[in-house]
């Protein structure tokens, strides 16, 4: 097994980052266009916590090398199925994801956590991301390493990508919403 793990801050509140979290694979973010398809199965709040738990299925096109096509058959379509926690009274979100594709082959499993920067409690928020990446194939160590050190490369490149595209998206979210609250303060003085 090989760990991915990153650390940032994003320069928005956690209200602003847990809110545009769930728009992150909208058509208008140009470092998601892998992203086919997010569907959202199931979404419940506890009624004694008032955590927001979601599942969510996410249909994705990835580029994968033909003769990994070749060797073990399949699609470059694949699955990822995600559950998240948003809890409103720790100002927390959790989000873990597994795939579901190709996890005979190599399991991934990622955790996200975006919570308020200790530093700047309302205007900043901390994210951590971590990603423990397996390949399954017993008896082959070296090929094994090489497809888990490959597998860490390109999820880190994703990564960025992915950090790149989010920021994009809550600089939209911002400007959306100052314009909102700027419309309706002027309904309000008119």
């Amino acid at each position: 097994m090989k760990v991915f793990s990153s650390n940032c801050t994003f320069d928005y509140s956690w209200d602003e980052v847990s809110t545009a979290n769930w728009r992150k694979y909208c058509p208008w973010n140009d470092k998601s266009p892998h992203v086919i398809a997010v569907d959202t199965l199931s979404r419940v709040v506890d009624s004694q916590t008032g955590i927001l738990r979601t599942e969510r299925l996410i249909t994705c096109n990835q580029s994968v090398p033909q003769w990994v096509l070749s060797l073990f058959g399949g699609s470059s379509t694949s699955h990822v199925y995600e559950v998240s926690y948003v809890d409103p009274m720790t100002k927390k979100v959790t989000m873990c994801s597994t795939n579901l594709t190709w996890s005979n082959v190599l399991n991934v499993r990622e955790t996200v956590i975006y919570q308020p920067s200790p530093s700047m409690p309302t205007s900043k928020t901390d994210f951590q991301q971590e990603a423990k990446i397996t390949a399954l194939c017993s008896g082959w160590q070296k090929i094994k390493n090489k497809i888990e050190e490959a597998s860490v490369e390109r999820f880190g490149q994703n990564a960025k990508r992915g950090r790149e595209g989010f920021e994009a998206v809550l600089e939209m979210s911002r400007r959306v919403f100052s314009e909102q609250r700027e419309h309706e303060n002027q309904k309000m003085q008119s």
